[in-house]
């Protein structure tokens, strides 16, 4: 089958046995998203090789448990154990050995097919369009935040950064009814915000140690800075975001201010669906290009470019 291969730092195109694991569900890839994770991935962020992507909508081909086959899924992309102390108390995403879909140890889903245990897919409801779905595992990332830390409609939240994942998380904020504002650089990202009556703030605006939430989602060291600069006394910090290389922190002030700092990651699956489902959220919004799985070197360079959203690879 044809897949996408990262090796060295260089991604090419290339034919790779159709995977088989016992145990597994075998998925026919219907559409896959690339993401900032990709992109870092291929700038060496993470030491990996193989099959990139986790942002997936597909087909089950073959499954242990029959009732899966034919059935249109996404997936949670770790892949835990079961057995571990981390899995035995409720936290397999934090699984001692788990592998994770196109990241650890697991290949990913810019291929024809995939595998993954039947315990890790969830059924996309029928009124839900691939275009949709495919931003399950994003969106479920930004429900992560709700998840670790409850927003109250009485919060004043800045959220910093209104990329690929922001414009996510600001949505699924923004039904909180909290009093949200998202830190904007362009004016698309501005006019994306507004359209869902979204209010955007320029960095100017951002009244230092008054934010009651703050979340960071830039990955940028700036980000970050004015993200801790806009969290008041005993506020909360929520990192969703992972930084290369390592960044200066005032541990003291962090300390003396009683912040509470999050870092969230993954989040839960069934919750985004029912969002799609009921079309609270609207992802479609985020889809900057089309590209056939042929021509995925050309998707990732697209995807690369400054201000440019999701782009899609179709099978």
């Amino acid at each position: 089958m044809k897949a996408v291969w990262l090796e060295k730092n260089q991604i090419s195109l290339r034919d790779i046995p159709q995977p088989d694991k016992p145990g597994e569900a075998l998925i026919k890839i219907r559409k896959a998203g690339i993401c900032s994770t990709d992109l870092e991935l291929v700038k060496g962020y993470y030491p990996y090789t193989g099959v990139l992507g986790h942002e997936f909508v597909g087909d089950v081909v073959s499954a242990p448990d029959p009732l899966w086959i034919g059935q249109r899924v996404v997936g949670e992309i770790n892949a835990a154990c079961g057995h571990c102390e981390a899995c035995l108390n409720g936290r397999p995403t934090h699984c001692e050995v788990r592998t994770v879909l196109g990241i650890t140890n697991r290949q990913g889903v810019f291929s024809e097919y995939t595998t993954l245990p039947v315990e890790n897919l969830f059924a996309v409801p029928v009124s839900v369009p691939d275009e949709m779905a495919v931003f399950t595992e994003p969106l479920a990332a930004a429900l992560a935040i709700q998840q670790q830390t409850p927003i109250k409609p009485t919060d004043r939240v800045l959220l910093v950064g209104a990329g690929r994942l922001g414009q996510l998380i600001a949505q699924t904020l923004a039904l909180t009814g909290c009093d949200l504002h998202v830190l904007t650089r362009h004016s698309y990202q501005r006019d994306m915000l507004s359209a869902r009556g979204i209010l955007s703030i320029s960095e100017a605006d951002i009244e230092p140690r008054k934010w009651d939430v703050v979340v960071e989602a830039t990955g940028s060291p700036d980000g970050f800075n004015l993200a801790r600069k806009a969290v008041r006394p005993r506020g909360t910090l929520v990192m969703k975001s992972t930084y290369a290389g390592n960044i200066d922190i005032n541990l003291s002030s962090i300390v003396v201010d009683e912040i509470t700092v999050v870092g969230s990651r993954c989040g839960p699956f069934a919750p985004a669906l029912r969002l799609l489902e009921r079309r609270e959220v609207d992802p479609t919004v985020l889809i900057a290009e089309r590209y056939q799985l042929k021509d995925a070197l050309k998707a990732f360079d697209r995807a690369a470019q400054p201000g440019v959203l999701k782009v899609l690879i179709s099978f």
